[in-house]
């Protein structure tokens, strides 16, 4: 029985194809027929450089002139000739319960150009012995982590990892073989605590995979960003958007600051409040000085959840999440504009959104409002009820 998807996917047709193009190839000038539908991704030297869906026809000459930035290019011709100076990396990895997913994430790390010091995979009490199994059979270090919480996951990583960096994954993202070295170049002052990197989507197979992509995505663009002090002074009456400094499932830190401000909160993230482990602590580094950048040619592929149902649970979660890093934000730091963020900004954000529901009907990005509204509720009360706990 197939799944009621919102009334603007209905004329989409399923999977939804992404299409690479090479900037360099014969096919931008040779083919005369116009692109007609999909994800199409423009590469330059083997890494992306520009995307965009296509809404009508249009030739690949025309639509690369359109996404292709000049200074996204340049940008990676000066990564190429950048020196590798960091080498001393971990690539940690938390799971629980999917062992085919990670099974296939591991399978990308030997391409990597920059060979990690150690991968460590944390087992985040699993219901069986098969992530075990597989991790052995992959012969990487295995980690046994029974407090159920992807922070409890990672901070256990964090404390096996011996090296000066460590870089993080998700088990249901494949790397680019240039994701780790490209990762470390952008270590390049001493002041970057953390680089996050571009993150693509594995596919487009269901309308749960596109709706995430449309208006979730973890991508965040092709152009390199620091977010510093000044970044967060910016955004002070409303509390700095720390999440649009990249995704989880593809960062990386120098290990020192976590001695210096602290682990994981483990009241967010997965097995508890829901999400937003990662950009509270990227908040927390911003407020301590640090700075942090986004670095498009550290690229991955994310394999989105594929049914409905399962989105509706994430996006709860990810709501859910965002609330409770907020309310956390404000105990750490005592900034007064994650309260606003709270109690000002989303009140009026769901209001309109919950009168264009009512006007136009339950669109893609309508389609979970409800879902949204409910777990914003969850993450403020989950919180609440933890406003004591040790953080980690």
């Amino acid at each position: 029985m197939r799944e009621p998807i919102p009334s603007d996917l209905n004329d989409i047709n399923f999977p939804v194809p992404i299409q690479y193009l090479d900037l360099a190839s014969c096919h931008l000038d040779g083919v005369s027929s116009p692109l007609s539908d999909g994800l199409v991704v423009f590469l330059s030297n083997g890494l992306p450089v520009g995307q965009a869906y296509l809404e009508m026809p249009e030739t690949a000459a025309a639509l690369a002139e359109r996404v292709v930035r000049p200074e996204t290019l340049e940008h990676i011709a000066q990564v190429a000739q950048t020196p590798l100076g960091n080498r001393d990396v971990s690539i940690l990895i938390c799971t629980k319960d999917r062992p085919e997913e990670l099974r296939r994430c591991l399978a990308s790390i030997p391409e990597q150009s920059l060979k990690p010091v150690e991968i460590i995979v944390v087992d985040n009490a699993s219901s069986g012995d098969a992530t075990r199994r597989m991790v052995e059979e992959a012969g990487v270090t295995y980690v046994r982590e029974d407090r159920v919480g992807l922070d409890h996951a990672r901070n256990a990583a964090i404390r096996a990892a011996k090296t000066e960096f460590v870089a993080f994954t998700d088990d249901d993202v494949v790397l680019h073989g240039r994701w780790l070295e490209n990762l470390m170049k952008a270590f390049d002052r001493a002041e970057i605590a953390c680089v996050t990197g571009l993150i693509l989507p594995g596919e487009l197979a269901t309308p749960a995979q596109f709706i995430f992509e449309t208006h979730w995505s973890f991508g965040r663009g092709y152009l390199r960003q620091d977010f510093d002090r000044d970044f967060y002074r910016l955004h002070d009456r409303y509390g700095a958007p720390v999440w649009t400094i990249g995704a989880g499932a593809s960062q990386a830190f120098r290990r020192k600051v976590f001695e210096e401000i602290g682990l994981f909160d483990v009241r967010l993230d997965m097995g508890a409040a829901g999400c937003s482990g990662d950009s509270e602590y990227w908040n927390r580094l911003l407020h301590h000085g640090h700075v942090c950048r986004y670095e498009p040619t550290a690229v991955s592929w994310h394999f989105h959840r594929k049914d409905m149902k399962g989105l509706a649970k994430q996006i709860h979660q990810y709501m859910s999440g965002h609330i409770a890093a907020l309310l956390v934000q404000y105990q750490n730091t005592g900034r007064s504009g994650n309260l606003r963020r709270i109690l000002l900004s989303f009140p009026r954000y769901y209001a309109g959104r919950l009168r264009r529901r009512l006007r136009k009907g339950a669109t893609s990005r309508d389609f979970f409002l409800k879902q949204e509204m409910l777990g914003s509720v969850h993450g403020a009360f989950y919180v609440l009820r933890r406003w004591k706990m040790p953080a980690w």
